[in-house]
């Protein structure tokens, strides 16, 4: 079963007004130049970010990670970028490294200041059990990246 075929659970409301989740929205369709998500309500765009446990373990670990998969991690990471940059001021880029079978890290950096670093592994299964939790693991890493960028704004400037 691929990742792109699992059965998702619904999407609270209160969670899709998370400023996290709204720019997390945002990126998913910055990034669609061919208006696929036009007509697509917030909830079913996000429904890729939702897998249970019990669906995780369905999805193989053998094989390539889906592209589809590697733009979910792709844009999760985007925003939290995007929400340092919106509250700092200092660009944040994302860099994506990850090998055919899963495993990689990502980093979240502005100037030469590392402001999150993930290991991914079995990226085949990324993401959350519910929509709260998403929202809350996004909001957790972009506080921490404002906190090192706030304390250490000369290493931000290139």
């Amino acid at each position: 079963m691929s990742s792109t075929e699992i059965v998702n659970q619904p999407v609270s409301s209160k969670a899709l007004n998370s400023p996290f989740v709204e720019e997390l929205v945002r990126q998913i369709r910055a990034q669609d130049s061919y208006g696929f998500y036009r007509n697509w309500s917030d909830e079913l765009i996000l429904k890729p970010y939702i897998v249970s446990k019990q669906a995780k373990r369905q999805i193989s670990v053998e094989g390539d990670v889906e592209s589809a998969t590697k733009a979910r991690i792709m844009s999760f990471y985007r925003a939290i970028a995007s929400q340092i940059e919106q509250k700092t001021g200092s660009l944040s880029q994302v860099v994506l490294d990850l090998s055919h079978e899963g495993f990689g890290w990502v980093l979240v950096f502005s100037g030469r200041l590392l402001l999150v670093a993930r290991t991914l592994r079995d990226a085949q299964r990324f993401g959350f059990d519910s929509i709260e939790k998403l929202a809350a693991e996004g909001e957790k890493l972009t506080l921490k990246g404002i906190e090192l960028a706030e304390k250490y704004t000369e290493v931000t400037k290139l």
